[in-house]
């Protein structure tokens, strides 16, 4: 974790937490030592959110109504993306509102109290009236949080909670680090560069999508490029730096040995001009697509564009073929929770089994391979252009999700998601990526739930079940999400 002042300059490598405590100023002078007791709570607090991928923006205790004002001025200042409140003891709702107000960013409630239970037998011991009633403040962080809920409604903001302990509760730091993980999406694509080359797959009505909704709800710089630009790249690589990148394919890949060497030497060009041209654009993900025709080095470009794509993708710069903007958003979703993010569909069942197959041609998330990924040669691109080499592989077998990004009839994007099994045994050998797949409900139930949410064609895959993260990234946006069960 790197903390920061709300006064410095802004990076934007790091999503930004808030966070501040709350109390109440006319209880210091009576109630000795409660002051400094809930800053260490909050100080335990501010520990624990130390992560090294954030920035954490710590404000301490705010106590009185102007220091509201001050603080969510301060808050706003500082961009930050989030803010967590720890409700420490009761507190005027005014010493609230302008702090969330003012930031105009989500707000996640923690009210968390020092124990699982006080000592009732000593507590009603002590003679100490004035003291009981100190030690009863410090534990009764439960108390004001009806009277913030009820401002936030009226006033219109939405926040979220996590109710448990301070200290050995798992649920709440796990319900923590979500929260952490999908601010970190937001964070990630509201700063994205998105490259789009080429055009649509002509007549896949499904994922034509449109780039304003999709600015809008993620964020983000959409960049267009054209494929004559990777072809005059590819024509300034060097001999020697191919010798390199098709060493690296072999390092990398199994290269099946039919694969032909000039074959590898294309791949390689067109690799080493795709890492140019995410670097000269500063690119975060990319969708293409792109017939070729009637310009040879176009086509040349092309159809050897699936190694350097998978590579990429492997990478954290995901990659999507037929010019498949929604499907883009979930794989770099996928891909900045950790969990990979490979392009895929549906392939056909196996009722034999109860397994869905899904994959797809074109490139493929490596890093989330089971095994080592193959490399093979086709004659023909089926329904494209071209030939060339081609990756084979399936998603790590074990827990999967499956994520779609959708474009509704409505004109708003939401998610859809589902937790998934990848498991062993035969797939297609036909030089594409491809997966078995045991769905909640079986089969046949599977489809129809999933289909009937309206998603496009194509969807991501990452490994483990990630769909807590999928949720609050979904409430962090503001659009619907739901879970195919």
């Amino acid at each position: 974790m790197k903390s920061s002042t709300p006064s410095e300059n802004r990076s934007f490598s790091l999503p930004r937490i808030g966070l501040f405590g709350i109390g109440l100023d006319a209880y210091w002078p009576q109630f000795a030592g409660l002051k400094d007791r809930l800053e260490s709570y909050i100080q335990l607090v501010a520990n624990r959110l130390a992560r090294p991928d954030v920035e954490l923006v710590n404000l301490g205790l705010v106590d009185h109504p102007q220091r509201a004002m001050e603080a969510g001025h301060e808050f706003r200042r500082a961009d930050v993306d989030i803010i967590f409140l720890y409700v420490t003891t009761y507190a005027l709702s005014a010493t609230v509102l302008p702090v969330v107000r003012r930031a105009g960013v989500p707000v996640v409630l923690l009210n968390l109290s020092p124990g699982a239970a006080l000592d009732y037998a000593r507590f009603n011991a002590s003679r100490d009236r004035t003291a009981m009633t100190g030690e009863w403040l410090a534990w009764c962080s439960a108390c004001p949080m009806p009277e913030i809920a009820n401002v936030f409604n009226r006033c219109g903001i939405a926040f979220h909670q996590i109710t448990g302990t301070l200290e050995n509760d798992p649920h709440v730091w796990t319900q923590i680090d979500q929260w952490l993980d999908a601010v970190k999406v937001t964070h990630t694509l509201e700063h994205n560069r998105l490259g789009l080359m080429g055009h649509y797959y002509g007549g896949m009505l499904d994922i034509y999508s449109d780039l304003t909704l999709h600015a809008g709800t993620f964020g983000g710089h959409i960049e267009m490029l054209e494929v004559d630009e990777l072809a005059a790249l590819r024509a300034a690589i060097s001999d020697a730096d191919i010798q390199q990148r098709v060493q690296h394919f072999y390092d990398v890949f199994d290269v099946q040995p039919d694969c032909p060497s000039h074959e590898l030497a294309r791949a390689a060009r067109t690799s080493l001009a795709l890492d140019r041209l995410v670097d000269r654009h500063g690119l975060g993900s990319m969708a293409y697509y792109h017939m070729g025709t009637g310009s040879a080095e176009n086509e040349d470009a092309i159809s050897s564009i699936i190694l350097g794509n998978s590579l990429l993708t492997a990478r954290g710069i995901p990659v999507a073929g037929e010019m498949e903007i929604a499907n883009i958003q979930a794989m770099k979703i996928m891909d900045t929770l950790g969990v990979g993010g490979s392009f895929t569909e549906y392939y056909g069942v196996d009722f034999n089994d109860d397994i869905l197959l899904m994959g797809h041609d074109g490139p493929g998330h490596i890093a989330i391979a089971q095994g080592k990924t193959k490399v093979r040669p086709l004659q023909v691109y089926h329904g494209k252009v071209g030939r060339g080499l081609s990756v084979e592989m399936s998603v790590k077998h074990g827990p999967v999700t499956l994520l779609s990004v959708v474009q509704t009839g409505g004109g708003k994007l939401k998610l859809i998601y589902a937790h998934v099994e990848s498991v062993p045994g035969p797939i297609l050998e036909i030089g594409n990526t491809n997966s078995r797949y045991k769905v909640p409900g079986g089969v046949r139930h599977f489809m129809e739930a999933w289909n009937a949410h309206g998603p496009a064609h194509h969807c991501a895959a990452g490994i483990g079940h990630v769909g807590a993260k999928i949720e609050k990234l979904g409430h962090l946006l503001g659009i619907e999400t739901h879970q195919v069960v």
